[in-house]
């Protein structure tokens, strides 16, 4: 598979989350890196995105599209903060 910078895959991820999520923070289940989603590895795009770890590769999501629904899972991510826009 082709590695590619994650960025490649804000089509499948707004798909998923309804808006740009690239700039969400993630947490590395497996050694705690943390940092935006835009700045993991991905691998893809057929037939799925696979996004890593950029320290461990450790595999933080999977994001497959099907002809009538997107399939996802985070099985790598502890955490994924993604901001609303409002203030706090």
């Amino acid at each position: 598979m082709t590695e590619l910078d994650a960025n490649s895959a804000a089509g499948p991820l707004t798909l998923l989350f309804g808006r740009d999520v690239t700039l969400a923070v993630g947490i590395c289940a497996m050694c705690g890196t943390t940092g935006p989603l835009g700045e993991t590895v991905m691998y893809g795009p057929a037939p799925g995105a696979v996004l890593r770890c950029p320290q461990c590769s450790n595999v933080l999501m999977t994001i497959v599209e099907a002809p009538d629904r997107l399939l996802a899972t985070m099985p790598g991510l502890r955490l994924l903060s993604v901001p609303t826009g409002g203030t706090s």
